[in-house]
């Protein structure tokens, strides 16, 4: 098991693709420039374009002399700069990174100001209406537990069921104007987290009201849910096993 940091802004997102540089790319070619061999490399999450990561976990399967607290050490001297593995550890060979997954934890941050700070550019949504935060926490627990979130999902979804459940999320207002927004899950939809913190945004402009939120998830109706925020202010936290 890798776990894997990355800032996202230059990526078309974690999974391998053909129109663009992906993590999972750069991850591919570290492993056989290092172990001499091809090796399959599966991450817990797909993340989007542009979205960072603190805790993506990565399985790989390789025959090799190099110790397991050298492997971190060996990668990062390999990857780009904006790519590290922080830390390498050995799991049971049917170790599978999204099927053994217990929960997820995302923080989705906005800066909420009327002037931008460009330190925050690639890693905050610059909002710079006003935002009512207590509207927005308020509204935030009708999302917690086990629902159909078909509403909040985007069209390219593909999956046997849109049902989830959250079982943490905080809305906490922070230093220098900033938002910050932690889902905890036992799994995401296709821009689920993006959807729904574009809905809480409504909540706190007085566009949505926020005892709304219950009958947009039992509509399962995209249409009504908020906007997708941008995928700069997405980060995958955590993920537990």
């Amino acid at each position: 098991m890798l776990i894997v940091a990355y800032d996202g802004t230059n990526y078309c997102g974690w999974q391998k693709q053909e129109n663009g540089i992906t993590v999972q790319e750069h991850i591919e070619k570290a492993c056989k420039k290092i172990f001499k061999q091809k090796v399959k490399v599966i991450g817990s999450s797909r993340t989007d374009s542009g979205v960072h990561a603190d805790y993506q976990v990565v399985s790989i399967q390789v025959e090799t002399a190099i110790t397991i607290d050298k492997i971190p050490l060996v990668f990062n001297k390999t990857l780009p700069n904006d790519i590290v593995v922080r830390e390498a550890k050995y799991v049971p060979i049917e170790f599978h990174p999204i099927r053994d997954t217990k929960y997820k934890v995302y923080r989705y941050c906005i800066l909420n100001s009327k002037i931008r700070q460009p330190k925050h550019n690639n890693y905050t949504y610059f909002y710079y209406k006003t935002l009512d935060v207590e509207a927005m926490k308020e509204a935030s627990k009708h999302f917690l537990g086990t629902h159909d979130f078909k509403a909040f999902c985007s069209s390219k979804t593909v999956t046997r069921t849109t049902v989830r459940t959250i079982l943490e999320i905080n809305v906490t207002y922070e230093k220098d104007k900033i938002i910050n927004i932690y889902v905890k899950g036992d799994g995401f939809l296709h821009n689920m987290v993006r959807i729904i913190v574009g809905t809480l945004i409504k909540v706190g402009e007085k566009k949505i009201d926020k005892s709304e939120i219950k009958n947009i998830i039992e509509s399962r109706e995209r249409k009504k849910a908020g906007p997708t925020a941008p995928p700069e202010g997405l980060t995958l936290e955590y993920v537990s096993y």
